[in-house]
């Protein structure tokens, strides 16, 4: 086992991932693929890594090629993988992406009983929770399998022993049953969260009760804009919990208890959008571990999905310390 303290312990998802090396072209048109490994928890894992905190991946691979790829490419990116169980008779997810900047980039999700669905409280409870500094849980895995039941589990251990838990939310619709279960599962889960990182349309699925849900790609404007910083508003008021807005190229919106503050966003060329996302987890986790204010937290995190979002690839755009600092020294 390993004696490095984690700083944060990821829970949910896995998947070997295809990008397109073809830039732009349409997807019957590409021609070859870059390999590497992708899944918002693990995504996270490992852009904390390299930021240089020591992360936990808590997920699982199938007894398969292409879970050793995983669990090799993790130990290579220096996340710790003694917590990654393999479960006979299940696959390895697999997601396969086409790149056509500025704003298509198409999506394909092989998650035929993946394993890490599999997830047990057994394994849970083999994690080492009381050394931890945080952990981060995932809507996605809320949707199916033993993983709901496990994320519910870590969540009330770390309420109860004050362990800082995040939340990304993570809206995937296509691994939903339908849409109303996204938030009727949410809800319970919520209240025993710190932090909660999402978009607008994840946020109004999760904490809107309403018979038609405005799902990821949908549109927030005019009324519902309204409604839904009411929403944010009153649930940051009654859980006490901090709520972090991504608006793409807008920046974040910080709810905190009464204050509501914005953090602009970096203007950059787009190239590829997909893993911004986690990009901008693994720097808000970080600047949380050095004890910086949201606002300043928020700003080094916007700086590392600007950083994502202009190279290509997703584990393999995420930035170093080092590449961060250099970007915030050349864009104030």
């Amino acid at each position: 086992m390993s004696d490095r303290t984690p700083d944060v312990i990821t829970v949910g998802r896995v998947s070997m991932d295809l990008f397109a090396r073809d830039i732009g072209a349409e997807f019957p048109d590409i021609t070859a693929f870059e390999t590497g490994v992708g899944g918002s928890p693990v995504n996270i894992a490992i852009g904390a890594s390299r930021l240089g905190l020591t992360s936990i991946a808590f997920t699982a691979v199938g007894d398969d090629e292409v879970g050793r790829f995983v669990r090799r490419y993790l130990r290579n990116e220096g996340v710790i993988t003694e917590y990654i169980p393999v479960k006979p008779g299940t696959r390895t997810g697999m997601a396969v992406v086409g790149v056509q900047p500025p704003d298509r980039f198409p999506l394909l999700f092989y998650r035929e009983n993946p394993a890490d669905i599999h997830l047990s409280i057994d394994e849970a409870k083999a994690l080492p929770l009381s050394s931890a500094r945080a952990i981060t849980l995932s809507g996605t895995a809320l949707s199916r399998g033993s993983t709901h039941d496990v994320n519910l589990y870590l969540a009330e251990r770390a309420c109860a022993s004050g362990l800082t838990t995040f939340i990304d939310l993570d809206l995937r619709p296509d691994q939903w049953p339908q849409p109303l279960s996204f938030g009727l599962r949410m809800r319970r889960i919520l209240p025993l969260c710190d932090v909660i990182i999402g978009t607008e349309e994840e946020f109004f699925a999760a904490l809107a009760p309403r018979p038609e849900p405005i799902m990821a790609g949908g549109k927030v404007s005019g009324a519902l804009a309204m409604e839904l910083r009411q929403l944010l508003g009153d649930f940051c008021e009654e859980s006490g919990a901090t709520l972090v807005l991504k608006q793409g190229d807008k920046g974040v919106m910080l709810y905190e208890g009464e204050n509501r503050r914005a953090v602009a966003s970096f203007p950059v060329e787009i190239l590829n959008t997909v893993g911004a996302g986690d990009g901008f987890a693994s720097g808000l986790i970080y600047g949380w571990a050095q004890g910086w204010a949201w606002e300043r937290a928020a700003r080094f995190a916007n700086a590392c999905g600007a950083i994502v979002v202009s190279r290509h690839g997703c584990a393999r755009a995420l930035p170093t310390l080092h590449e961060v600092e250099a970007f915030l020294e050349t864009h104030h």
